[in-house]
């Protein structure tokens, strides 16, 4: 259930941030659409909703009823395994969007929580279905972004079952890098919002072995690593790892 006291209406003030002048809006909302277009979608995404970091937006369990696009900030979700710990499944930054878990059961099956402060634009399920018939483009785009989370999750699935160590942080990094090049930042230099653990969690592997293989990749030249804050030098060498291949 969304916590009203941290749910802020769209004034007039804040128009410049609706979603016709958003900068991420080519990312998590389709391109093309007209103006008249344009302002029914405006319409329909008029809430924000700040979180601090360490809070969620949902939990498992919580009624599913929208989702998310991040304007800003850093998340991840988990799910809670049976012998209590917390398993990280993915991790979103801005122009994602969350919450999609929810629209099978009706119920949330994971959580989602803030790495930093974080803002989201709150898109209400059932009207965005409604909108979705009505305007072409944006339901097909929703149905990209939920191929895309599907692809994301066989993309995990395969770290997971067939990619050693090294192999799963080198494609980690890489799309990272990715990720914040689409954004405009530097495709080489990047502040990592999410902890050792949480990388370790989110790869099957342990604490030890991520911080290892991060330091092999520092004395290869391919990364330089201070504590969070990464330089990918050797993109080339970083992605032929990632490839099955040895870096020349």
């Amino acid at each position: 259930m969304l916590n009203t006291s941290s749910v802020q209406p769209l004034s007039l003030e804040r128009l410049r941030t609706a979603c016709s002048t958003c900068g991420l809006r080519e990312l998590c909302l389709p391109v093309g659409l007209s103006q008249p277009e344009m302002d029914r979608l405006d319409d329909l995404i008029h809430l924000r909703r700040t979180t601090k970091k360490g809070q969620s937006i949902y939990r498992a369990g919580d009624r599913f009823d929208a989702i998310y696009a991040v304007r800003s900030g850093f998340f991840k979700t988990t799910v809670l395994l049976e012998d209590g710990r917390d398993q990280v499944t993915g991790f979103y930054m801005g122009g994602e969007l969350i919450g999609m878990d929810g629209i099978g059961t009706e119920l949330h099956t994971c959580d989602s929580i803030a790495l930093e402060d974080s803002e989201v634009c709150v898109i209400p399920f059932s009207r965005l279905e409604d909108l979705s018939r009505e305007v072409q483009a944006l339901q097909h785009h929703f149905h990209k972004v939920m191929s895309r989370e599907i692809v994301r999750d066989h993309g995990v699935m395969m770290l997971l079952g067939s990619m050693r160590a090294e192999e799963r942080l080198a494609a980690f990094l890489v799309n990272l890098s990715q990720r914040f090049t689409a954004r405009g930042y530097s495709p080489s230099e990047f502040y990592l919002r999410m902890t050792r653990e949480e990388i370790g969690s989110y790869l099957g592997l342990k604490l030890e072995t991520v911080s290892r293989v991060f330091s092999r990749f520092q004395d290869e030249g391919l990364v330089s690593v201070q504590q969070k804050h990464i330089r990918i030098i050797d993109i080339p060498s970083l992605k032929q790892v990632m490839s099955h291949q040895q870096p020349c």
